[in-house]
């Protein structure tokens, strides 16, 4: 009989242990108001046809961040955003640095740095009487990414 290892319970990293930061023209926001925070990379293709080949062989040629914040509606730090651009024209980038930490985990801590962040679309204004707590979802892009400091490798039991 082969012994397969397994993943330490421990070591399955709290979803609610982190931090989100973002820092705009210099200045940081801390952002505990956030409740899930996504980014995704998704590489763009193209498909290749050679002589030979019966199937289609994919090259990529570029690639698209996008991404989606789930925050308590407790903050206009990102209406400002919006209303600057509407009014002047003047848009908004900025930077996110996400940070998992569990302290629980043997894995240690994974922070990302997502470079040159951009609001799609956020809500301006927002009342409902069925909510006792209102939140928000956010949608972004951004266009340059850095790993600061990864996860330690996984050690299995």
């Amino acid at each position: 009989m082969t012994y397969t290892q397994t993943l330490k319970a421990w070591d399955a990293i709290n979803g609610a242990m982190g931090c989100v930061y973002a820092k705009v023209d210099g200045s940081v926001e801390e952002m505990f108001y956030v409740k899930d925070i996504k980014a995704t990379m998704t590489k763009s293709k193209s498909e290749i046809r050679v002589l030979g080949y019966t199937g289609a062989k994919t090259k990529s040629t570029g690639w698209k961040g996008t991404g989606s914040m789930k925050m308590y509606y407790c903050t206009t730090y990102f209406r400002r955003m919006m209303v600057k651009y509407a009014n002047t024209g003047v848009d908004t980038y900025f930077d996110l640095y996400i940070e998992n930490e569990d302290p629980s985990s043997e894995i240690g801590i994974q922070r990302i740095w997502l470079k040159r962040v951009n609001i799609d679309s956020l809500d301006i204004a927002k009342l409902n009487t069925e909510q006792t707590e209102l939140s928000e979802d956010v949608k972004f892009t951004f266009d340059g990414v850095e790993i600061l400091e990864g996860f330690d490798k996984v050690v299995g039991e």
